[in-house]
């Protein structure tokens, strides 16, 4: 059974930072893409940042480049997400993803989701 469990989220002024984590279980992701989304009230779930197991490449949509790093640990099943000079727009659920395919645009496995409140 793989689980994926975010933490770190939480209420922060617009221009401050959070720091997102997920940890991964179940088996090794050994060769596992992972990856963040995140679904504001009202609005469709949306791609924000990946980390491709080949060669470490990061991908990012337009609205987080430059302010967003998303990094992970192999040795510890963890992929994080720094998040710096937020605005109030990137209010919204934020969800890890896991896939065994290295694909940095579709992913088999979802966390929960951590919730993530800039306020103006």
């Amino acid at each position: 059974q793989v689980q994926l469990v975010e933490s770190g989220g939480g209420l922060v002024q617009a221009g401050g930072s959070l720091r997102l984590s997920c940890a991964a279980s179940g088996r090794t992701f050994s060769g596992y893409a992972m990856g963040w989304f995140r679904q504001a009230p009202g609005k469709e779930r949306e791609f924000v940042a990946a980390i491709r197991w080949s060669g470490g490449r990061t991908y990012y949509s337009d609205s987080v480049r430059g302010r967003f790093t998303v990094s992970r640990d192999n040795a510890k099943n963890t992929v994080s997400v720094q998040m710096n000079s937020l605005k109030p727009e990137d209010t919204a659920v934020y969800y890890c993803a896991a896939d065994p395919r290295d694909r940095w645009d579709e992913y088999t496995y979802w966390g929960q989701g951590t919730q993530v409140t800039v306020s103006s």
